[in-house]
């Protein structure tokens, strides 16, 4: 069983910085295809970046040049380093192992205030 834990968020300004963790542990993180994903309130999921395991990244529109995806295969972990952020950054923000039909974290609020 896979199991998952983000930590980092918070309460920012705009235009501020945090660094999200999702530390990984039951399966084998090194092979493994992550994504992280935010949800707002009232609004549905979406996809916030992934990452291959081999390192190859992707990012919604919506945060390209602004967020950066990594992994430290030894670590077990993931991050999301979120630069300029902005109010309608503000959302619940989960670490994904595998995929849609793979394991979930228990999400990590992130606040933008303006």
């Amino acid at each position: 069983q896979v199991q998952l834990v983000e930590s980092g968020g918070g309460l920012v300004q705009a235009g501020g910085s945090l660094r999200l963790s999702c530390a990984a542990s039951g399966g084998m993180f090194s092979i493994t295809n992550m994504y992280w994903y935010r949800q707002a309130p009232g609004k549905q999921r979406e996809l916030v970046a992934s990452i291959t395991s081999g390192g190859t990244t992707n990012y919604s529109n919506y945060v390209k040049g602004r967020f950066t995806i990594s992994r430290d295969n030894a670590k077990s972990t993931l991050y999301l380093q979120m630069n300029s952020l902005k109010p309608e950054d503000t959302a619940v923000y989960y670490c994904n192992y595998g995929g849609g039909y793979g394991y979930w974290g228990q999400g990590t609020q992130v606040t933008v205030s303006a």
